[in-house]
C-alpha cells in the first residue's frame, strides 16, 4: 500500500528515522566526549579510524539502500511476493562484500596507516581500533538488510526503537570499557571499538525479534523460502553498485581530507575532529528526510499524476529546513558550548567554534539540495547520482589538495571546501531533474 503524501504521513515516516539518526549522533558525541577526556591521541585516532571504517561500511549501506529502493518500488507495483527475493539477495551480496572489507582491514590497513601517518603513535591506535571495529561488518549484514525492509514498508518506528536500544547499550559499554570497571583495565580506544560491536550485535537481535513477530513478514513472505534469484541479484547490482561506489568514494574523500590535515599538525586534526563530531547533528534531519525521499519516490514512480513527485520533494525540502534550523542552530548561535561538550580543552574551542559557525551556511545548502539528489536515487537512476558524486568529489579533493598541500591555508579557510561540494551536488541534481526524462527508469 502506497504511503500518503500529507505532511503528517511524511513526518510519520521521517521522524523515527530522524530520531534514530539523532540517537546515533548522541552516541558519536558521547563516544568523542569520553575519548577526549581519556586521551587526545585516542580521540584523534578513533576519529580518523572511524572514518576509514565508515568509508567501507558505506559500501554495504549502498547495497542496503538499493534493497530499500527496490522493495519500495515493488510495494508501489503491488508485487508483494517479490520482496523476499530482494531481501535474501541483498543479504547474500552484503555478506560477500563484508568478508572482503573485513579481510582488507585485518591484513592490509596496518601497513597503509603506518606509511601515510605522520604520527606513528596515532597510527598504532587507529590500527588497534580497526582490528576490533572491523567485526562490525558481520553484524551489519543483518542490520542493514532488516533496516532496508522496515524503511521500504514505512515501518520506521522499528528503526527508532532499535537505535534507541543501541544508543543506551553503547553509551554504557563505552564508559565502562574506555575507562575500565571492577577488575577490567581501561581499554581506551579499543574499548570504544568493542562497545560499538557488542551494541550492534544486541541491536540486530532486537531487529530480528521485530521481524519475526511482525505481520509484514507474513504479508511479504520474508524467509518463507530460499529465494536468491538471478533476476533479483541483477536488479540489486543495477541499482546498488553505483550506490556502493558512491558511498565508498564520498567517505573516502573525507578520509583523505582528514589524513592530509593530520599531516599538517595534530592541533589542526583535533580541531577538525571536533567539527566532524558536531556535524552529525546536522545530518539528523538531512539523513532522515533523505531516506524518506527515496522511499516516497520509489513508491510513486509509476503514479500517473506527474505533479505528485515535485510536490513530495517540495514538502520534504520544507520540513528538512525547519528541522535543520531547530536542531543545528547552535552551530551559529552558541558553537563554543557545543564544542566544549565534545572537547573541553580550552586550546581547541576558539578555532573549532569559528569553523563551525563558518560552515553553517554549507549545511543549509546541503539540506535544500538533498531531496533533489535522493529523488534521483529513489527513481533508480543511481548511475546518475554516482556521476554527480564523482564530479563533486573531484572538485572537493582538488580544492582540498591545493588549499592544504600547495597554498597551505589556515585550517578555517580549508574548511570552506564544504561549500564547493554541497553546491556542486545540489546544482547538478537540479540540472538533471530539470532536463532529462528520469521517470522512465525500469528496475
Amino acid at each position: 500500500m502506497q504511503l500518503s503524501i500529507t505532511y503528517k504521513q511524511i513526518l510519520k515516516v521521517a521522524l523515527p528515522l530522524m530520531l534514530g539518526t539523532f540517537i546515533q549522533s548522541i552516541v558519536m558525541i558521547t563516544d568523542a566526549s569520553f575519548l577526549s577526556r581519556y586521551s587526545t591521541i585516542s580521540f584523534d585516532a578513533s576519529g580518523n579510524a572511524g572514518l576509514i571504517y565508515v568509508t567501507l561500511f558505506m559500501g554495504l549501506t549502498g547495497l542496503g539502500d538499493a534493497a530499500q529502493i527496490i522493495m519500495a518500488r515493488r510495494i508501489g507495483q503491488a508485487k508483494v511476493k517479490a520482496l523476499n527475493a530482494t531481501f535474501q539477495s541483498a543479504l547474500f551480496v552484503i555478506t560477500c562484500f563484508a568478508m572482503v572489507f573485513f579481510l582488507f582491514i585485518q591484513f592490509n590497513i596496518g601497513d597503509l596507516l603506518m606509511d601515510f601517518s605522520k604520527n606513528k603513535i596515532l597510527a598504532q591506535e587507529q590500527i588497534d581500533f580497526l582490528s576490533i571495529r572491523s567485526y562490525g561488518f558481520f553484524v551489519g549484514i543483518l542490520m542493514l538488510t532488516l533496516n532496508s525492509f522496515f524503511m521500504a514498508t514505512g515501518k520506521t518506528w522499528v528503526i527508532m526503537v532499535s537505535t534507541a536500544f543501541f544508543a543506551a547499550s553503547n553509551i554504557i559499554l563505552d564508559y565502562l570499557l574506555i575507562f575500565g570497571f571492577w577488575n577490567i583495565e581501561p581499554l581506551g580506544v579499543e574499548g570504544a571499538a568493542l562497545a560499538s560491536v557488542i551494541s550492534e550485535g544486541l541491536t540486530t537481535v532486537v531487529l530480528l525479534i521485530f521481524l519475526f513477530t511482525s505481520k509484514e513478514r507474513h504479508i511479504y513472505g520474508i524467509f518463507s523460502k530460499f529465494q536468491v534469484t538471478l533476476l533479483s541479484l541483477r536488479n540489486l547490482f543495477q541499482v546498488g553498485l553505483p550506490l556502493l561506489i558512491q558511498g565508498f568514494f564520498a567517505l573516502a574523500t573525507w578520509t583523505v581530507f582528514f589524513i592530509w590535515i593530520e599531516q599538517m599538525s595534530t592541533y589542526d586534526l583535533t580541531v577538525s575532529q571536533n567539527i566532524r563530531a558536531i556535524y552529525f547533528l546536522a545530518f539528523v534531519p538531512i539523513f532522515g528526510f533523505g531516506a524518506t525521499t527515496k522511499t516516497y519516490i520509489a513508491q510513486y514512480m509509476d503514479h500517473k499524476e506527474t505533479y505528485i513527485i515535485p510536490k513530495i520533494i517540495r514538502r520534504i525540502q520544507f520540513l528538512t529546513l525547519i528541522f535543520l534550523l531547530a536542531i543545528f542552530h547552535g552551530a551559529l548561535l552558541y558553537p563554543e558550548t557545543l564544542i566544549s561538550i565534545i572537547n573541553p580543552e580550552e586550546a581547541y574551542i576558539k578555532d573549532s567554534a569559528y569553523i563551525l559557525r563558518l560552515v553553517f551556511g554549507s549545511i543549509i545548502i546541503f539540506g535544500v539540495c538533498t531531496p533533489y539528489f535522493q529523488a534521483i536515487n529513489g527513481s533508480g537512476n543511481t548511475r546518475i547520482t554516482l556521476l554527480i558524486e564523482i564530479i563533486a568529489m573531484i572538485g572537493y579533493i582538488l580544492y582540498a589538495y591545493f588549499t592544504i598541500k600547495v597554498w597551505e591555508w589556515s585550517i578555517s579557510a580549508i574548511w570552506t571546501v564544504e561549500y564547493l561540494y554541497f553546491i556542486t551536488l545540489g546544482g547538478l541534481s537540479i540540472l538533471y531533474l530539470s532536463i532529462f526524462n528520469w521517470r522512465k527508469k525500469e528496475y
